[in-house]
C-alpha cells in the first residue's frame, strides 16, 4: 500500500480492512488476488460492452485496457458491465420505448455495483446514445473520484463516392417508399452506411454527450472524438485509468467538477455543434444528481445566446472524425472561450481548469469543420427551445442547417408513432400541414420514444421541408427537418398536446422561440372537461414502473429526487 493512500478513508475499507473482513478478502484471494492487490484502493471500471449493436463492441477491450492505467498508479481494478439500448435498432418499434427507461437502469446498476462492493474511484466506458448519460449521472450520483471515456464513433461508409451514415439508409426507406430508391440500390447502402465499430458518426446523441463529457470536465481533453477503430483509443484507456487515481489521491470528486458553470458550457457546446436536443434532457438529470436545478429553460436561455460554428451532420457536412482530425472538442472550445462563450473556471479530470487546458490547444485556421465564433456558421443556436400555449412547459426543436425558422399550418394528429409511421406510408401526410404524434411521452408511452424512422421516411419522400413534426415524445439526434419534441406537459398529463384536433392551426416562431395552439380558450376547456386519461399497454415490468415514477421531460424525466434529497453522500461512507 502506497502512502500517498489512506484506505482507513476510502470506501473500500469496509469489504478488505481489519479481522472482521477476513470473509470478504477470501473471495479476493479465490479470484487470485494478492495480499497487496487487495490492500490497494479498489477502482470500478464499468463497460456498457455487449454484441448489440457496433457502438459497443469496442468498449469491453478498452475497458480491459484501462486496467493497466490502473495498477501502473497503484490501484486494483475491477470490471463490471451494465446494459444498453442501442436506439439504431431500437428505433420505428415497440423497442423504443425501453431506450430512455434504460439510462435510469445504467446508472442505477452503476451506483449499484459500486455501492455493494465499496468500489472507491469510478471509470465508466459507454458508446451509445442513453449509455453516455447514465454512466455519467452514475458519476455525480456516487461522486467517487471518476472519469468517463467514450468509445468513439464509427467511421463514415463510402456509397457512390460520397461519406454516408446510418441516417442515409433511413432516409432511403422514405426514398424506396416514395419509388424514387431501387430495392437494390437500398439493400446496396444498407451493406456499407457503418463500416466497423463505433457510435454513429454524425452529430447525434452519442457525440453530442460524449462533446459534453469534454465540455463539463468529466473526460480527458480531446478523448472522445477519436473513432472507435483508432489505435489512440487505448491509449486514452490506459490514461483515464492513470488519471483517476490522481484524482483519488487529491480527492476530486465529480461534483468539484460539474458545477453549475459546467454544465452551462457543456450546453453552449452543444448549441455550438449543433447538437441532439436528447441533450435538453440530459444535462438537467445529470445536474439533477449533483442537487444543481438547471431546466429544460436554462439549456434553453444557453443555446439562444451561442453561436452555431462547428459543421457536422446532420445539418451540417462533417462527421465525428472530421473534427477530431480538425482539433476536436477543445479546439472548438478554444475559439468559444476568445469569443466570450465558456467560462474557463470549472474544474476537470485534468487537476486543471478548464481555461488552463485550453490554453495548451493551438488554433488551426486550415481545418474546415469548425468556425471562429468571429465568423460562424449562424449567430446563434443549432438547438432553440419553445414555449406558448402548446407547450406551457417547454419544447425544443434543433434549427442546424434549417433555412426555414416559423411554420404555421393546420394540425394532423396521430395517437401514436405507427399510426404517423403509416399515414407517411401512404402518402396521407398534407404539405404545409403540422404532423402531431402524442401520448409518447416519458410517462404516456412510456419511454418517450424517438420517431427517427418517421422523420427520415419524410425526408425521403421529399416530404422535410413541407411539414412540421410535433410530439411530447422525442426525437433522435440523427433528426432533420422542422420537427419539436419534448412538448409539456405532454399528453397522459392532459396537457394542450391532447386537446389538439385535426384542422386546428399551430404556429411555430423558433426564432422568436413560441409554439402556439391558435384555439380559443373557453373551446380547449370544453375540450379538456370531455378529456379522459388513456391506459397504455404496458401494465406491469419496467416500463410500468417506470410510468409510475418519471417526472416531466422539461426537468430531464427524472426518476428519483436527486441530490438535493441526500442526507449523506456514497463517496463519504
Amino acid at each position: 500500500m502506497t502512502a500517498k493512500f489512506d484506505k482507513s478513508k476510502l470506501p473500500s475499507r469496509h469489504v478488505s480492512v481489519g479481522p472482521e473482513r477476513a470473509p470478504h478478502r477470501s473471495y479476493y484471494y479465490a479470484m487470485g488476488m494478492t495480499e497487496e492487490e487487495i490492500n490497494r484502493p479498489f477502482v470500478a471500471v464499468a463497460s456498457a460492452g455487449n454484441d448489440s449493436a457496433p457502438c459497443n463492441t469496442a468498449l469491453d477491450a478498452q475497458a480491459n485496457i484501462c486496467r493497466t492505467g490502473v495498477i501502473e498508479a497503484g490501484g486494483t481494478p475491477r470490471r463490471f458491465n451494465t446494459i444498453t439500448v442501442t436506439d439504431g435498432i431500437a428505433m420505428g418499434h415497440q423497442g423504443m420505448k425501453s431506450s430512455l427507461v434504460s439510462r435510469e437502469v445504467i446508472a442505477d446498476s452503476v451506483e449499484l455495483s459500486v455501492r455493494g462492493h465499496c468500489y472507491d474511484a469510478l471509470v465508466g466506458f459507454a458508446g451509445c446514445d442513453k449509455s453516455l448519460p447514465g454512466m455519467m449521472m452514475s458519476m455525480l450520483r456516487l461522486n467517487v473520484p471518476s472519469i468517463f471515456v467514450y468509445g468513439g464513433s464509427i467511421l463514415p461508409g463510402r456509397f457512390h463516392e460520397k461519406d454516408v451514415t446510418v441516417v442515409d439508409v433511413f432516409e432511403a426507406v422514405g426514398q424506396y417508399e416514395a419509388g424514387n430508391c431501387p430495392l437494390a440500390q437500398l439493400t446496396a447502402l444498407e451493406k456499407v452506411a457503418c463500416p466497423g465499430h463505433g457510435a454513429c458518426g454524425g452529430q447525434f446523441t452519442a457525440n453530442t454527450m460524449a462533446c459534453v463529457g469534454e465540455a463539463i470536465g468529466l473526460s480527458l481533453p480531446n478523448s472522445n472524438m477519436a473513432p472507435a477503430p483508432y489505435k489512440s483509443r487505448e491509449e486514452v484507456a490506459v490514461a483515464a485509468g492513470r488519471q483517476v487515481m490522481y484524482l483519488l489521491e487529491h480527492n476530486i470528486r465529480p461534483r468539484d467538477i460539474c458545477t453549475r458553470a459546467a454544465f452551462e458550457n457543456a450546453a453552449r457546446v452543444v448549441a455550438a455543434t449543433g447538437g441532439s436536443t436528447n441533450a435538453a434532457l440530459h444535462l438537467p438529470a445529470m445536474a439533477s444528481e449533483c442537487g444543481i436545478e438547471f431546466d429544460l429553460f436554462d439549456v434553453a436561455e444557453m443555446f439562444k445566446s451561442t453561436p452555431y460554428i462547428a459543421d457536422l451532420k446532420p445539418g451540417g457536412q462533417y462527421v465525428a472524425k472530421d473534427m477530431h482530425d480538425a482539433g476536436g472538442v477543445y479546439m472548438l472550445m478554444k475559439t468559444m472561450l476568445e469569443g466570450g462563450f465558456l467560462d474557463p473556471s470549472p474544474m476537470t479530470v485534468t487537476g486543471k481548469t478548464l481555461g488552463e487546458n485550453i490554453e495548451e490547444i493551438t488554433w488551426n485556421p486550415d481545418q474546415k469543420v469548425i468556425y471562429s465564433v468571429a465568423a460562424p456558421i449562424t449567430p446563434t443556436g443549432g438547438v432553440v427551445g419553445l414555449r406558448g400555449s402548446l407547450a406551457p412547459d417547454g419544447a425544443i426543436v434543433k434549427v442546424a442547417g434549417m433555412a426555414r425558422l416559423q411554420f404555421t399550418g393546420p394540425a394532423q394528429v396521430f395517437e401514436c408513432e405507427e399510426d404517423a409511421f403509416a399515414a407517411v406510408k401512404a402518402h396521407r401526410i398534407k404539405e404545409g400541414g403540422v404532423v402531431v404524434i402524442r401520448y409518447e411521452g416519458p410517462k404516456g408511452g412510456p419511454g418517450m420514444r424517438e420517431m427517427l424512422s418517421t422523420t427520415a421516411a419524410l425526408y425521403g419522400q421529399g416530404m422535410g421541408e413541407k411539414v412540421a413534426l410535433i410530439t411530447d415524445g422525442r426525437f433522435s439526434g440523427a433528426t432533420r427537418g422542422f420537427c419539436i419534441g419534448h412538448v409539456g406537459p405532454e399528453a397522459s398529463d392532459c396537457g394542450p398536446i391532447a386537446l389538439v384536433e385535426d384542422g386546428d392551426i399551430i404556429a411555430i416562431d423558433a426564432e422568436a422561440g413560441t409554439i402556439d395552439l391558435l384555439v380559443e380558450d373557453e373551446v380547449l376547456d370544453a375540450r379538456r372537461l370531455a378529456w379522459q386519461p388513456r391506459q397504455n399497454d404496458y401494465q406491469s415490468g419496467a416500463l410500468w414502473r417506470y410510468a409510475q415514477n418519471v417526472g416531466p421531460a422539461s426537468k430531464g424525466a427524472l426518476t428519483h429526487p436527486g441530490g438535493a434529497a441526500e442526507t449523506h453522500v456514497y463517496a463519504d461512507i
